[in-house]
């Protein structure tokens, strides 16, 4: 088994899901917050979601607070704000950190399978996007700026 899916996460009601349910999708891993220049980015990310989710996609949105404190909200604001202002329909988790001591076991993991280039592996800012194919293979990391219907090559090389 592929260690990804050894990781359990917390959903937005603090219920523990292991991404085992998540074996054999291709999975994009976000982490997000509301307030950032890239948060239109939900509505892209929610394109792809309707356009690939019947052949095998997940979206896993886990917002956090520790680039420039975009992400203040409670669980339950954070998911108010992804309904009203762009009707999400993939999970968005429980915020959480993604650099520093206290980041979640599953982006240490990630950021060390694909780590960052020049720059390091930790995650530089919102909206670092990881995609894992259906083995739980971490194939690619894209930058905050890459848009995410400028991943729609990767993805579908992935769920063929």
């Amino acid at each position: 088994m592929n260690k990804i899916y050894e990781f359990k996460v917390k959903n937005s009601k603090n219920k523990e899901v292991s991404l085992e349910d998540y074996k054999g999708k291709v999975m994009l891993i976000v982490n997000t917050a509301s307030k950032c220049g890239f948060t239109p980015q939900y509505e892209e990310l929610q394109k792809l979601y309707d356009d690939y989710n019947k052949d095998g996609l997940e979206i896993l949105a886990f917002p956090c607070n520790q680039f420039a404190k975009q992400e203040s909200g409670t669980n339950e604001e954070i998911q108010e704000f992804c309904q009203l202002n762009f009707g999400l329909t993939f999970p968005v988790m429980a915020k959480i950190d993604v650099n520093g001591e206290n980041a979640d076991p599953l982006f240490k993991y990630l950021k060390n399978e694909k780590g960052g280039g020049l720059l390091g592996k930790a995650i530089k800012w919102n909206f670092t996007k990881f995609l894992v194919d259906r083995n739980g293979k971490v194939v690619k990391r894209f930058a905050s700026a890459v848009k995410p219907l400028d991943m729609k090559d990767d993805i579908e090389s992935l769920i063929k």
